[in-house]
């Protein structure tokens, strides 16, 4: 490994807009931390290029690298303390829950060469599914719709359809039936 070699591929655009949106978060999106300001929220983000819908509740607390990438469907929920580490892209289907503390992450290196590039890969959840607390979803993962992934799951491959999901890694407990 020769890490005097890494060099990641954000241009200097990137690296302007990732500065200025850590800096309109700070200002603008973090202290606003009451319900009343929902709307608010979703605005600031929708400025910065986050393709979410008017019903979506990120709470103020959410950390999220670049709302460029990420997008949203209705009535979706980003929870307190969630980071949405979204180098690469993440889409969340509508109706779905990601509870408090879990962690997004769309990227990682690519450890077999000796540079460590990085490595993006997008995150995809569908519509109606809960991601319960402090769970991991790694880089790559799939996961289908009306799926449960519960809580400290470590999620690194895909989930099919109504799977009820837990351990580390996740494995399948049973599957979700609803009435």
């Amino acid at each position: 490994m020769d890490l005097s070699t890494y060099n990641h591929s954000f241009s200097l655009k990137n690296k302007i807009s990732r500065l200025i949106w850590n800096c309109v978060a700070i200002i603008l999106f973090r202290p606003f931390v009451s319900r009343l300001f929902k709307k608010w929220r979703v605005f600031v983000l929708k400025c910065f290029g986050a393709k979410i819908e008017w019903s979506t509740h990120i709470y103020a607390s959410v950390k999220i690298w670049a709302p460029w990438n990420l997008q949203m469907g209705a009535n979706s929920s980003l929870g307190p303390n969630v980071d949405c580490y979204n180098q690469g892209n993440i889409t969340i289907g509508a109706n779905t829950v990601i509870s408090q503390k879990t962690y997004l992450c769309a990227s990682s290196h690519d450890y077999t060469k000796t540079d460590f590039p990085l490595i993006l890969k997008p995150i995809t959840i569908g519509n109606g599914v809960w991601v319960a607390a402090d769970a991991f979803i790694g880089p790559g993962v799939s996961i289908e719709d009306n799926a449960i992934i519960a809580a400290r799951s470590v999620v690194n491959k895909k989930v099919e359809k109504n799977a009820v999901m837990g351990g580390n890694p996740a494995t399948l407990i049973k599957l979700r039936i609803v009435e």
